[in-house]
């Protein structure tokens, strides 16, 4: 009896040791689970904010380089048909003035030589009359 006794205090520790390590392997489990939960959370975080801020700063790169150049472009051409307009007009202005007054001196100049040919054939004139008078 005392070898059945024996035999029963093995089993039955035997059979304690095997439960306590299937509670072990279940509280080793819990926690290895825990802490695939929370390092993928925290990775899942970190990629996250990282690939947003990534996307934001390529948007916001991209929406300011084509703002700045829209806005440049319609300055740029708004300045330039304004100075091109002025430059026009006051060099055709200028231009106009200059033929004006060369005109008006050669309107003059002719004029002047035709008044001064009247005058001498007015002089001839009388030097003939007075030729044929006296």
């Amino acid at each position: 009896m005392k070898k059945n006794a024996v035999i029963m205090i093995i089993s039955i520790t035997i059979i304690v040791l095997n439960m306590m390590m299937i509670i072990v392997q279940t509280i080793k489990n819990v926690i290895t689970v825990a802490i695939m939960a929370v390092t993928t959370a925290g990775i899942m975080a970190v990629a996250t904010t990282v690939i947003t801020v990534d996307i934001m700063v390529v948007t916001t790169a991209v929406a300011t380089t084509v703002t700045t150049v829209g806005i440049m472009a319609v300055t740029t051409v708004g300045i330039m048909a304004v100075t091109t307009e002025v430059i026009m007009v006051v060099t055709t202005t200028v231009i106009t003035v200059g033929i004006m007054a060369a005109v008006e001196d050669v309107v003059a100049a002719g004029a002047g030589f035709f008044n001064i040919g009247a005058l001498n054939q007015q002089k001839e004139l009388k030097k003939l009359s007075s030729f044929f008078v006296s």
